[in-house]
């Protein structure tokens, strides 16, 4: 009787799992963390668009897709040897920046696993021109006061430095739009999409950004090969029909003039 180690078994082994390969085959792939499959997994807003190892999103996706490949953009340009200040860092890209960056500090105004606690809207610790890129993913949409918070990043940047921005924005609103008088979390949460948003953003978003002293530039899916975007999944495979959701991401790269 063979050995479980014989040629033969191991033959037969292998070729379990070519033909399992075919029947499955990975079609999707994680640029955050290099999972790949069949699909990514799904959440309340949107199916499969979920990485099953390390649960970035297509706004995570989005991103890292425009630091690997848009020329000007790119982590050379915008990350290496430069110093960075991570605004509600996260598990996904937190990783793919710190390493590269010359310094890398974490901050938000509510969580304690920060290097600092600070207010977007007002970061006195923080001087003029001393941050080379700032990143906030979904932030503005907590803050009070969204330009007050766009005219602090512009001022902590260093000239010729970017931030880079994402919200959530209802597909095809306009303008953004948001009421302070709602202060109940279930309310905010029917009217903004999650209990503790004070707006929804709109289409005007690159032209709150410039109104603050910002050059933009709104990177979507169609920046990229089509290709790419199937791979990655940088644009939802199905499109949720909750009249709140974030169908079409945009990752906004705000430059501070020289």
């Amino acid at each position: 009787m063979p050995s479980t180690g014989s040629p033969s078994l191991l033959r037969k082994a292998r070729r379990k799992l070519r033909n399992i390969a075919l029947r499955f085959p990975r079609n999707v792939c994680c640029n955050v963390c290099g999972w790949s499959g069949r699909h990514f997994a799904s959440d309340d807003w949107h199916e499969h668009s979920v990485c099953w190892k390390c649960r970035s999103q297509v706004r995570h996706r989005l991103m890292v897709a425009a630091l690997n490949l848009i020329e000007g953009l790119k982590y050379i340009d915008l990350v290496d040897g430069k110093r960075v200040l991570h605004f509600s860092p996260e598990q996904q890209t937190t990783p793919l920046i710190k390493p590269r960056a010359a310094s890398y500090r974490t901050a938000d105004f509510s969580r304690d696993d920060v290097d600092e606690k600070l207010d977007l809207t007002d970061m006195p610790s923080v001087s003029d021109g001393s941050i080379d890129l700032l990143i906030a993913a979904d932030v503005l949409e907590h803050v009070p006061d969204h330009l007050k918070g766009m005219r602090e990043i512009l001022r902590v940047l260093s000239p010729r430095g970017y931030a880079i921005l994402t919200v959530p924005q209802q597909d095809h609103l306009e303008k953004t739009w948001g009421d302070p008088s709602v202060t109940d979390p279930r309310e905010r949460e029917r009217i903004f999409g999650q209990e503790d948003h004070v707006r929804i953003f709109g289409n005007d978003m690159p032209d709150l950004l410039r109104s603050a002293g910002f050059e933009v530039r709104v990177i979507t899916e169609k920046d990229f090969p089509e290709a790419v975007v199937r791979r990655h999944v940088l644009f939802p495979s199905v499109l949720s029909k909750r009249p709140l959701a974030t169908n079409y991401r945009k990752v906004f790269f705000a430059r501070k003039p020289a």
